[in-house]
């Protein structure tokens, strides 16, 4: 078994891939008046990750004929909205997945086998009024030795001319980990989110959105399944959010543009630039090509491959005698990623609509825009396939 903690670490790409399935709370509260009919919705991915040798790579071109495969996910969901009185929505998602392959101890070395199941509900209600909303979350997840539980609430206020909408949330985070390989440990950490954010109808063809998060996380952060790896006990973050739609009338078609800047208390900075162009067709058909650039820094505490480790892998980085954090996990060096995807969609009826989604990832750390990243990790690579089925009532 693993831990769902070890399944969280492994690396950005598997976040930016099974953030598909994901269903937070506050996902329902989009719509500024109540549903007037209920959907039923479920989703399967399959995620497969693997550690780039040399061969030929999709995105970039590199050799990666020995390419190894690491982890793999088979995750499926089930989303019920139903409205209530004209005035509210009731919202919940049960998710499973299960996870299994292989996860490195430290930097991109020495693979451990492991294997593990997550069972995850997440729950809204939301109440609709004449020029806003007030939404209230929680969720809750357990693996067979983590255990995760959310609270959420938000709300939203709207112009008189609907024109602009103020929205402000805050949410907790409580986790719990029991590491299987050492039953006597223990431990724990919360994280207290906000965010503040406006959207503005700027013409009948555009619209815009800016976002402000800001979290403060307190507790064990250091992942008990990774060798030599001790991080701070606090990390708080700072994001900002752009979003920019574009209606084109000529192709009916619709651009959506997003910049998302990341800071935490680690010492890592992040960009992630995402492009997306939903374009409908004849028959009721809908494709969408999608485009993900991420480039991060390394955190203060990253120790980086050495020659020796890098000449030989079964003798990792020991780090500095004077450090007082530290960690070899890939997630905390430099790098840069690549996500390039299409999603497939149908209207098979009035109520019914079926969708295929691909994505392509690869992480390399000299596409780092902070630098060149350390040298000594392997290349990352993954892909992904979801497929969904919804339907009205």
């Amino acid at each position: 078994m693993v831990s769902g903690l070890k399944i969280k670490s492994t690396v950005l790409g598997t976040a930016l891939l099974t953030a598909a399935m994901a269903l937070p709370s506050l996902q329902f509260a989009n719509a500024e008046a109540a549903p007037d009919q209920g959907v039923v919705s479920f989703k399967y991915l399959h995620y497969q990750d693997s550690q780039i040798g040399d061969g030929i790579n999709v995105i970039s071109g590199a050799s990666s004929a020995g390419s190894s495969s690491r982890m793999g996910v088979n995750a499926y969901s089930m989303t019920v909205l139903v409205p209530v009185a004209g005035e509210w929505s009731i919202g919940t998602t049960y998710t499973s997945d299960s996870v299994s392959g292989a996860s490195p101890m430290y930097h991109s070395s020495k693979l451990t086998k492991m294997n593990d199941l997550r069972r995850a509900i997440d729950g809204e209600l939301t109440r609709y009024f004449s020029n806003g909303t007030l939404s209230f979350g929680t969720g809750y997840s357990k693996e067979s030795d983590y255990l995760s539980r959310s609270f959420s609430l938000q709300g939203s206020l709207s112009t008189e001319d609907k024109n602009t909408t103020f929205t402000l949330g805050g949410s907790l985070n409580s986790d719990n980990i029991f590491p299987i390989t050492n039953p006597n440990a223990y431990y724990a950490k919360k994280v207290y989110s906000s965010i503040f954010g406006i959207t503005r109808v700027l013409t009948k063809h555009d619209i815009v959105q800016l976002d402000f998060g800001y979290s403060k996380g307190n507790g064990d952060f250091s992942d008990p399944y990774k060798l030599y790896d001790n991080r701070p006990t606090e990390r708080n973050t700072t994001t900002i959010l752009t979003r920019w739609n574009h209606y084109f009338d000529w192709t009916d078609g619709t651009a959506k543009l997003s910049y998302r800047y990341y800071s935490d208390t680690f010492g890592i900075r992040a960009h992630t630039f995402e492009a997306e162009y939903v374009q409908p067709l004849c028959k009721s058909w809908t494709v969408t090509p999608l485009l993900r650039l991420y480039s991060q820094s390394e955190a203060d505490f990253y120790v980086p491959v050495s020659a020796v480790e890098k000449a030989d892998p079964t003798q990792q980085t020991l780090p500095p005698v004077s450090a007082v954090y530290y960690s070899e996990d890939q997630r905390m060096s430099a790098f840069g990623a690549i996500t390039l995807g299409l999603k497939v969609s149908k209207q098979l009826n009035r109520d019914w609509l079926v969708d295929v989604k691909y994505e392509e990832y690869e992480q390399r750390g000299k596409w780092s825009v902070y630098g060149k990243g350390d040298p000594g990790l392997a290349p990352f690579g993954a892909r992904s396939i979801q497929v969904g089925l919804s339907k009205k009532f």
